[in-house]
């Protein structure tokens, strides 16, 4: 299985270096780490220069800022993979992070016991089940410097039952979809991510409602930064922002759809947007034929790729 590690920037250079360095570290082979430089203005690509006479490293700098759901969007339409994972510019990642989520994607023998509801999730009880996602725990160092354990498996079912949520652990809690390994089918089945800011929650219920299987790893093999500057900290995209609450607010009208029996679309990834500005590894980039995409398609204009793409 060909794993990719996803790695979404906007002039983080002072953090990059280091995810992109736990990443290459992963135990698991054959590994990619693909850095998707999203319009960065400071000197995020000199800094990453070092690594693109690497094999396993590739460098996609995107001519303007598209956000991060775009940026993610970028990698699943351009590279070529059996399996993806996301991280952010400042995540460290523990070696065997791949390799243990690999390992849970290629389980063989995950049934569907009749002593639950599958039916409600579309699947025959006694069935044979592939797993789509493997997540993992991690842990959080915020900005005072003190580091928590995040591990709590309710959390992936906060918007379809908050009133569970009560005193099941310290507010954040939260298992994070953005750091699971997908299979590439899945993004075939349910396309991209949605352009909004809460892009990963959005996805998270998604493949809930739609009966993907999740295979959650007890075991924290990410290390999270909560810095000042990222986006849940910002004034315009934070927990209490117009944007967010917008986000949600379509998020819950999703999950009232799908209790109507109305389980949510695929999202086609509209790449018409997406510039490339440079990649290091030109000849790595596919665009990709099975996940669905908006036309018209990707225009390269880097000096060091005379690609354009229709779909």
């Amino acid at each position: 299985m060909h794993c990719v590690v996803a790695i979404p920037t906007f002039n983080r250079r002072a953090s990059v270096i280091r995810a992109v360095e736990t990443a290459l570290a992963q135990a698991y082979d054959p590994l990619k780490v693909a850095v998707i430089d999203d319009g960065s203005t400071d000197d995020t690509r000199a800094c990453l220069s070092r690594y693109f006479d690497d094999p396993r490293f590739l460098y996609i700098g995107l001519r303007h800022n598209v956000g991060t759901a775009q940026a993610k969007n970028a990698a699943l339409a351009l590279l070529p993979f059996d399996a993806i994972t996301f991280h952010d510019s400042d995540d460290l990642s523990h070696p065997t992070k791949v390799l243990l989520q690999q390992r849970a994607l290629a389980l063989p023998a995950v049934m569907a016991d009749h002593c639950l509801n599958w039916p409600l999730a579309r699947r025959e009880p006694g069935s044979r089940l592939d797993v789509g996602a493997a997540l993992t725990c991690h842990f959080l160092i915020a900005p005072d410097g003190s580091k928590v354990r995040v591990g709590r498996a309710l959390s992936l079912v906060d918007d379809f039952f908050p009133q569970l949520q009560m005193n099941a652990g310290p507010p954040g809690d939260w298992i994070l979809i953005n750091s699971g390994l997908f299979r590439r089918d899945v993004f075939q089945r349910l396309g991209g991510f949605r352009d909004c800011i809460e892009e990963d929650r959005e996805l998270r219920n998604r493949l809930i409602m739609n009966g993907e299987v999740i295979w959650l790893i007890d075991e924290p093999l990410l290390t999270k930064i909560d810095s000042a500057g990222n986006l849940t900290g910002d004034h315009a995209t934070g927990y209490a922002s117009e944007r967010r609450k917008a986000d949600r607010a379509a998020i819950w009208s999703a999950i009232d759809d799908w209790r109507r029996g109305l389980p949510p679309a695929p999202v086609p990834i509209d790449v018409r947007e997406i510039v490339i500005d440079f990649v290091s590894r030109p000849d790595e980039i596919v665009l990709a034929r099975d996940i669905p995409l908006v036309s018209p398609g990707i225009v390269d204009r880097s000096e060091k790729a005379d690609l354009e793409w229709t779909i």
